[in-house]
């Protein structure tokens, strides 16, 4: 049996053809020694391959003699996600990981708290290197690194209470820590976006459960979520389910009722999709009330579905503003920290401490400002090292918000993405992309993958 990596198109290919199919037996590890899907705290693998039925103690400090393997898509490129890799690696104390995408295959190390490279090699040498492979790796050979190293063991049902499922099929948790955020500024033009769909893409790979909902009547969001393939008006399948539906009616059209699954990216992520007459919508909804809280309501009927919910709002401060910043728990307001831009954020300040008194009003904590978002922004050298840094010091000193770390420069790439299209005979058929499933090897993909990481850690998903 051999390996061909021609055959591999995506990580589920991957994931099959390369892991389960080729490489788990021919390192000796038959289906009860290797699983699927594994939870562990907040920590999700691809795979787990064990010596035994049995996981090492997660009390016992000995490194754990196993090997995490993860599989990416063949367009990805692997070293935007060693270090994810190695925080799986330090976190479990798991000594061996395997990183590949069909095309590079790597076996990672940990030595001495260290994550070091192994070995190397590409797809196709896979089947003329696999005894060296198994060599390192293979179950007959730390099997008997285990023994030598007595390490003690437990079922791995206990390792972590969250994991219920058989064996053989270890689900991810069903019971989340939901987090919403918003992405708002009442500046127009800030890349919000670009923002809502690349950041959603980033975290749904990190293997969190992602929900976008789009607020705003000009639907860009629902655009490049790849829900608006329709070329007439009678073919529109979103104007009678739409998020109106959630937000108008109180005891029908939930959630789960509305939310299709975009196109733009994978893993997929659910989209509750917006539509242009929300505009005149909006007065049937200002005249009742009780619609500021029915998102807040059926959110929480969802919480254990989704790890991250990710609002993109109108550039405004009308009532689908209002909406999305009394329902969210953090807020991002990105900007291209141009001098109309930072004048808006004054508008922000104003309209977060009004949203604050409401949401007072119904028992909600104030929205927590996760910082602004320095987006759409040049390139140039000399405006990077001379002007940005007195930009993001006025939006701090002035405005009085904090800055995030992260940027994300106005790149081709990304505008490409969203406007990525598939001939159909003579038609031109909107096919918009995430940047990670466009040019995964981009800049514009290292710095959304950086900003998944920064804005994970800040909302507790990630240590």
């Amino acid at each position: 049996m051999s390996f061909n990596p021609n055959l591999c198109r995506n990580e589920s290919e991957v994931e099959s053809k390369l892991i389960v199919q080729y490489l788990l037996p021919a390192l000796g590890y038959d289906p009860s020694k290797w699983h699927q899907e594994v939870a562990l705290g907040n920590i999700r693998l691809d795979f787990l391959a064990l010596t035994s039925q049995v996981f090492p103690s997660a009390t016992d400090s000995s490194p754990k003699v196993c090997v995490v393997i993860e599989a990416k898509s063949p367009k990805q490129n692997l070293n935007f996600h060693v270090r994810r890799l190695s925080y799986y690696l330090t976190k479990l104390q798991v000594v061996y990981g395997v990183l590949t995408n069909g095309k590079d295959f790597r076996i990672y190390e940990l030595v001495n708290e260290q994550v070091k490279l192994n070995f190397q090699c590409q797809g196709a040498e896979i089947t003329d290197k696999i005894k060296k492979i198994s060599d390192i790796i293979g179950r007959d050979r730390l099997s008997s690194v285990a023994i030598n190293k007595s390490i003690p063991a437990i079922n791995l049902l206990s390792l972590v209470e969250t994991i219920t499922q058989p064996l053989t099929t270890l689900k991810p948790k069903t019971v989340r820590n939901m987090k919403t955020i918003a992405i708002y500024h009442n500046k127009g033009g800030v890349g919000k976006t670009t923002t809502t769909i690349n950041l959603a893409a980033a975290m749904s790979r990190k293997g969190l459960k992602v929900l976008i909902i789009d607020l705003d009547s000009q639907a860009n969001t629902t655009y490049a979520a790849g829900l608006m393939k329709f070329d007439t008006e009678e073919d529109d399948t979103l104007k009678d389910s739409n998020i109106y539906n959630v937000v108008f009616y109180p005891k029908s059209s939930y959630i789960p009722d509305i939310a299709l699954k975009g196109t733009f990216t994978y893993p997929e992520v659910d989209v509750i999709p917006a539509h242009i007459n929300l505009i005149w919508q909006e007065a049937r909804l200002v005249d009742k009330d009780s619609s500021k809280t029915h998102l807040v309501k059926k959110l929480e009927l969802v919480k254990d579905d989704y790890d991250v919910v990710l609002i993109d709002t109108p550039p405004s401060l009308n009532l689908y503003a209002k909406i999305a910043l009394i329902a969210c728990d953090y807020l991002i307001v990105p900007s291209d920290l141009k001098p109309f831009a930072n004048e808006g954020l004054r508008n922000v300040k104003n309209f977060v401490e009004e949203i604050d008194e409401f949401r007072v009003f119904i028992n909600r904590p104030a929205v927590n400002i996760l910082r602004v978002l320095p987006s759409k922004i040049l390139t140039n050298a000399n405006y990077v090292k001379a002007t940005l840094p007195k930009q993001e010091k006025v939006v701090e000193e002035r405005y009085g918000f904090p800055v995030l770390e992260t940027r994300i420069f106005q790149r081709e790439d990304l505008s490409r993405a969203i406007d990525n299209f598939v001939m159909e005979g003579d038609r031109q058929i909107p096919d918009p992309k995430s940047i990670f499933d466009f040019k995964p090897d981009s800049m514009s993909a290292a710095e959304f993958e950086e900003l998944a990481n920064e804005i994970l850690s800040k909302i507790g998903l990630r240590s």
